[in-house]
């Protein structure tokens, strides 16, 4: 059994398509084909079911995976410590990106100060794939808006910020600073579509403040709501870090219902960090002070 195979396993065990992992593995899917049936004669069991053109795991594929993902962490853990013990400089950061937009000058700042690391970034469709990342090693680190609730993993409280209420600076509410919620109930509203993440906090402030918004469109990002805002289209509830300094919107800060969220930095606590990735933990939380909470097991 070579470590090549493993590594062809794993990425044709996570996409479940051998076309599309032969074109990331940069090899053809013939070839691939072939290393996959190698492995199962050497295992004497199929690790897919094959149906036509359709590749998925079967439960001999699924069993063997989590140990392959186990060996090639390890694998990859070691590299990364016997180049720390060699005293390299360079090295590797991984991480989800997906609230990287909160924090504009946390990369550009670190990178200044440790021009030799590079950044392998992510973005999970979800918050369950974020976590999945996290768990099975593939990244360092992952930023979200909420712990991640399991054993062994330490969650690092690094921002707090409001959430506000965006409109037009036309509309009427632009003449205001501050207000309640409810004051903007009979307004029409511009929201992220329902799968989003930041979705079911905006929907469960408005049902505390005593109304259901009513949502004339949804988008997929903030760009896009803040260009609806700016033709006029609406209002909306959004981070105060994605709400640019722009004479056509104004944001109101909203009194109540208390409306904000904070973001975590996340590892793993028994994961090796390499160098590259402790100075950048280290640089976080250094701008952010709070203290870390590892998740208990019970």
């Amino acid at each position: 059994m070579e470590l090549l195979q493993l590594h062809y396993f794993r990425k044709v065990a996570r996409l479940q398509h051998l076309s599309q992992a032969a074109r990331e593995l940069h090899i053809t899917q013939p070839a691939l084909s072939q290393t996959i049936a190698k492995l199962e004669r050497e295992l004497g069991v199929p690790l897919f079911s094959r149906e036509g053109r359709q590749i998925r795991l079967n439960a001999y594929g699924e069993a063997f995976l989590e140990k392959v993902e186990t060996a090639l962490t390890a694998l990859e853990e070691g590299r990364s410590m016997v180049a720390d013990m060699a005293g390299l400089e360079r090295g590797i950061v991984s991480l989800d990106a997906t609230f990287i937009p909160h924090f504009p000058d946390v990369l550009s700042v670190f990178l200044r100060e440790h021009p030799d690391v590079n950044f392998r970034v992510s973005q999970a469709a979800s918050k369950a794939a974020k976590e999945e990342l996290l768990l099975s090693g593939q990244i360092d680190f992952c930023i979200s808006c909420e712990p991640v609730r399991q054993h062994g993993v330490c969650n690092q409280p690094v921002k707090t910020e409001a959430i506000v209420l965006v409109a037009p600076a036309s509309h009427r509410l632009a003449a205001l600073r501050q207000a309640e919620l409810r004051e903007a109930a009979g307004e029409p509203f511009i929201a992220f579509k329902r799968e989003h993440h930041f979705r079911e906090t905006t929907d469960a402030l408005c049902r505390e403040a005593g109304f259901a918004p009513n949502i004339v469109c949804e988008a997929d990002e903030s760009g896009m709501i803040l260009d609806l805002i700016r033709s006029g289209l609406g209002v909306a509830l959004l981070p105060e870090s994605v709400v640019g300094r722009d004479d056509t919107i104004h944001r109101v800060r909203i009194l109540s219902p208390v409306a904000r969220r904070t973001y975590y930095l996340t590892w793993k606590e028994n994961r090796y960090l390499s160098q590259a990735a402790a100075a950048f933990r280290d640089f976080v939380i250094g701008r952010f002070s709070a203290p870390a909470t590892a998740w208990p097991s019970s």
